[in-house]
């Protein structure tokens, strides 16, 4: 298996006013000090935004760049989003992992899209596909909570109309109401990345009712260290690993923090916790 990080378990996220933010130098430190080799990029100014500079501080922790998540407004027939794939392309080597960002900030509400809309959306999803392929570059959706793509429905419709990879995350999958385990048998070969996090299902449910915020669940321990939690972890990586799956797994439990964790605690802590599960599905 292939491990690698991601800030957002340390609490770095693009939403304004999502919680305190750690430095970068203390988040990659931890990151090596577990044994993970590399990262995704974070949101925009989290990492220089010189490649070189970039690159030359991720290095300098023993760390490689597996992605980068991209949260782009997809379905508007009056925005083209290449522009902004383009620079995205341009400044990472790795996994292109696209949202379908509603254009709003925040997760904890979305529009409905027409017919014009998931016409549009499907398209761009392929006409990216495309784009990243003639690169030689990998791309790929990600089902995500407060985006257009969120529910099941949403997802079949996605594997129906287009031909782009999924990124699986097997915890905002389930809090939009895929069953993770289902989707990774389903549609194992659709599979090009994996975002590996644990639910409390209690508070998904709530959140899938509408009786949560998001984010509001996310700062009250809706992801939790893996086998903390009720998704079977070890049962999803089991049929991807036999359908042939040979990317990357990454540490991804969101989390919202209000101060500067101690030493040793907090993510740093949540994250070794989940590395020792996973040590233990691979025995």
């Amino acid at each position: 298996m292939k491990v690698a990080a991601a800030p957002i378990s340390w609490g770095v996220c693009e939403v304004p006013g999502w919680g305190h933010q750690m430095e970068p130098g203390r988040v990659l430190a931890e990151m090596r000090a577990l044994g993970l080799a590399a990262t995704e990029l974070g949101p925009d100014g989290f990492l220089p935004g010189d490649t070189r500079a970039r690159d030359e501080l991720l290095t300098s922790h023993g760390l490689g760049l597996v992605g980068a998540f991209v949260p782009v407004v997809l379905h508007d027939p009056a925005h083209d989003p290449m522009p902004e794939i383009d620079r995205a392309l341009d400044r990472v080597d790795g996994v292109l992992i696209l949202a379908a960002a509603t254009g709003l900030d925040g997760y904890d509400g979305r529009p409905a899209l027409d017919t014009k809309a998931w016409s549009t959306l499907l398209g761009n999803l392929d006409a990216i596909a495309l784009r990243a392929a003639a690169r030689g570059r990998p791309v790929t959706l990600h089902p995500h909570v407060g985006t257009v793509v969120e529910s099941r429905a949403e997802v079949e419709r996605v594997l129906g109309g287009s031909s782009v990879p999924l990124c699986l995350d097997t915890g905002h999958l389930l809090v939009g109401g895929t069953d993770p385990v289902w989707l990774a048998r389903f549609a194992a070969q659709r599979i090009a990345h994996v975002h590996l996090k644990d639910v409390d299902v209690g508070l998904a449910d709530r959140v899938l009712n509408g009786e949560v915020a998001y984010t509001d669940a996310v700062r009250d321990g809706l992801y939790r260290p893996l086998g903390d939690g009720d998704i079977d972890i070890h049962g999803i990586i089991r049929t991807l690993e036999g359908a042939g799956y040979e990317g990357w797994y990454v540490m991804e439990q969101d989390t919202v923090l209000t101060e500067e964790p101690a030493e040793g605690g907090g993510p740093f802590d949540d994250v070794r916790r989940s590395l020792d599960f996973l040590a233990g599905a691979a025995r």
